[in-house]
């Protein structure tokens, strides 16, 4: 199994402290080297960040240099343009992404994705976490993320809380 991450779905769970959660779900993660960049650019997450680099959970891959990197850094950012064309280099099983413009050029590349609210959904639903709401809060409180009230509301619904 290959897991893709583009920064979003760790920088929140790390500014919340519930990156473990990911790392029941997935045995390992890969992020190309503008993702690692990002992450630790912000003081609040580069000294978990860089631990988690030195496990073998956290691994930094850098896409081969190509006419699907150069086309995506056109519109998009640097770290979902390498995530996304990692991605579909490796044939990820999963491009974990939270980004709207992101995730429409990663679907046309026919690409399986989970934002951070899906990730949560997923987690609830395997017995990771006991509980959705809590941690939805928590991010949107403390990671000051963005989620529309339908989402959050269908969200909690859909694990029944």
């Amino acid at each position: 199994m290959v897991i893709v991450s583009n920064t979003s779905p760790l920088s929140n769970l790390v500014i919340i402290g519930e990156v473990a959660l990911l790392q029941e779900i997935y045995p390992k993660i890969l992020i190309p080297p503008a993702v690692q960049a990002e992450l630790v650019r912000l003081p609040v997450l580069r000294a978990t960040i860089l631990s988690l680099i030195n496990t073998d959970w956290l691994q930094v891959h850098s896409p081969t240099p190509s006419d699907l990197l150069y086309s995506l850094n056109q519109t998009l950012d640097p770290g979902e343009a390498e995530a996304i064309t990692l991605a579909v280099e490796l044939r990820a099983s999963r491009l974990l992404i939270d980004e709207r413009l992101g995730r429409k050029v990663a679907a046309q590349y026919g690409l399986k994705l989970r934002g951070l609210v899906g990730l949560l959904i997923y987690a609830k639903q395997q017995g990771v976490i006991p509980a959705l709401k809590p941690i939805l809060d928590r991010l949107i409180e403390q990671a000051g993320f963005r989620v529309s009230q339908t989402l959050y509301k269908q969200a909690l619904q859909e694990v029944g809380e």
